[in-house]
């Protein structure tokens, strides 16, 4: 890259449809507050179930994270959406104590919500963009 001011990276996305789990505003100590929402994508005929644990981090996300979702109730609002999630990567983690597999190591699938296309709360359909998922 040398003699280039141009920065080069690689982008791998994934489009995905699924659900979303723990929809959350985290404040951190430093920084600013983001959003975060662990996904259930479906995946195959059966629709069997891939977990990710994303930060949302595009604009237009955002934007309907904070008008849509900002009062997301666990166990009660079902969210689906077909979105695409980029920067995939694995971390790996130690469940804590007070679980069955205290202390057992683990993995997380994470990355980052780039664009949403289609969003549903409850049995209402509040974005669409209109292209396929």
């Amino acid at each position: 890259m040398s003699g280039n001011n141009n920065a080069q990276y690689f982008d791998l996305h994934t489009n995905a449809f699924g659900f979303f789990n723990r929809v959350r505003k985290v404040v951190p100590k430093k920084g600013e507050p983001f959003w975060a929402v662990d996904i259930s994508a479906c995946r195959g005929d059966a629709g069997e179930k891939t977990y990710f644990d994303c930060n949302v981090v595009g604009k237009e996300a955002i934007a309907l994270f904070e008008q849509h979702l900002a009062n997301f109730e666990q166990g009660k609002d079902v969210v689906t959406a077909s979105l695409v999630i980029g920067d995939l990567r694995v971390e790996q983690f130690t469940y804590k104590s007070g679980t069955k597999k205290a202390g057992q190591p683990g993995v997380s699938l994470k990355g980052r919500v780039l664009r949403i296309k289609y969003l549903k709360v409850n049995d209402t359909v509040v974005f669409n963009t209109g292209s396929e998922a």
